[in-house]
């Protein structure tokens, strides 16, 4: 599932970027966070679809962490990491909010598929192939045809047709995509969104299927 906009929170930095590297591979849009301070932070101010939260946390430990995230009523999912391994152990993280529950070591196929999962009850139930306009778009196999052909694409480009395809014909701001695809350092006033779109329309050839409604965003007809 491509397209999320995933929030890795763990105080040990070589394992949080290892994870943030192996998320972005599936075509998804990650944030990383060292403590549960500058988590509750990211969080406040960005539109997650899943955290995934070390419980042992410095600053503001990861249960507290999972408190707020619980209490502020949205539809991000939490999966919750620890070395602990006890049932009770997990029993708690979950009462605390956490959707679900990793222990380390963990492999990161694994985290990755859970992810997946946590993704797809975050947002409203979408089909694993996208289809509109002679585009379709299998979210699962990571690919996309034009009229029956296969269609090579960027991790990028993949994240924002997606969005697109999900959109049905309404148009999605160049705001959205770059909050879908991109991450928290991407310069706002990018020229990112417009660039990734002129190379979709020029993979996907023609007629033009991504279409231009000015000063509101983009669609597929």
């Amino acid at each position: 599932m491509g397209g999320m906009r995933i929030l890795v929170v763990e105080d040990e930095p070589l394992l949080a970027d290892a994870v943030a590297e192996w998320l972005r591979g599936e075509s998804h849009a990650v944030d990383v966070a060292l403590d549960g301070g500058a988590a509750l932070e990211r969080f406040g101010v960005n539109d997650y679809d899943v955290v995934v939260l070390d419980r042992d946390l410095p600053v503001v430990h990861g249960d507290q962490v999972c408190r707020e995230i619980a209490a502020a009523g949205g539809e991000t999912r939490v999966l919750m990491l620890t070395a602990a391994s006890e049932v009770d152990d997990r029993v708690t993280g979950l009462s605390l909010g956490a959707d679900d529950y990793l222990p380390k070591p963990f492999a990161f196929r694994e985290l990755a598929a859970r992810v997946a999962a946590l993704g797809r009850r975050s947002r409203r139930a979408a089909p694993p192939v996208l289809e509109r306009a002679g585009v379709t778009l299998d979210v699962h196999l990571h690919q996309v045809f034009r009229d029956g052909r296969y269609v090579p694409l960027s991790r990028k480009e993949f994240a924002v047709l997606a969005e697109l395809l999900r959109a049905d014909g309404a148009p999605v701001s160049a705001e959205t995509l770059l909050e879908k695809a991109w991450d928290e350092h991407t310069d706002p006033f990018t020229q990112a969104v417009r660039m990734t779109i002129l190379k979709l329309r020029r993979k996907l050839g023609d007629p033009q299927v991504v279409l231009t409604d000015p000063g509101v965003g983009y669609r597929i007809r």
